[in-house]
């Protein structure tokens, strides 16, 4: 088991960015990490959902089935995120899924498909992490 306690939006009793976009994580494993986030205070100025927070949501569910795959002894850290915008939201929940592309010794990738409420794809989004050994603290 590793350190992150994927039904927590905290970590260490700190505030993180998942509890500041109200990010949940429904469903945590190597194999699948599935999590959902509000529209409503994630929009740009123009009202539709921010293209930063769609990325957050990614790279926040890959990361975490990374972790899952690097296990306690190791960490798993993005070293690279590219997101394409499909669709404007502007209302609602979006959910995110993040499958393994590879999982390897030194990295992990992950494909990540974000959608509205109808299924309908609003961002996809490959994140890759390094894995490096966990530093004794």
């Amino acid at each position: 088991m590793t350190d992150i306690d994927a039904a927590s939006p905290h970590s260490g009793g700190k505030e993180t960015l998942m509890t500041r976009l109200g990010i949940e994580i429904t469903e945590a494993s190597s194999d699948r990490v599935v999590g959902t986030m509000p529209v409503q205070g994630n929009v740009q100025p123009y009202g539709f959902l921010h293209g930063g927070a769609s990325a957050a949501l990614a790279e926040t569910l890959g990361s975490i089935g990374a972790q899952h795959h690097a296990g306690a002894g190791a960490v798993a850290i993005g070293v690279d995120l590219n997101i394409t915008h499909h669709r404007s939201v502007t209302a609602g929940m979006v959910s995110g899924t993040a499958q393994p592309l590879h999982l390897g010794r030194t990295t992990a990738t992950y494909s990540v498909t974000v959608s509205d409420e109808s299924g309908a794809t609003v961002a996809s989004a490959r994140l890759t992490c390094a894995i490096r050994p966990r530093r004794a603290t």
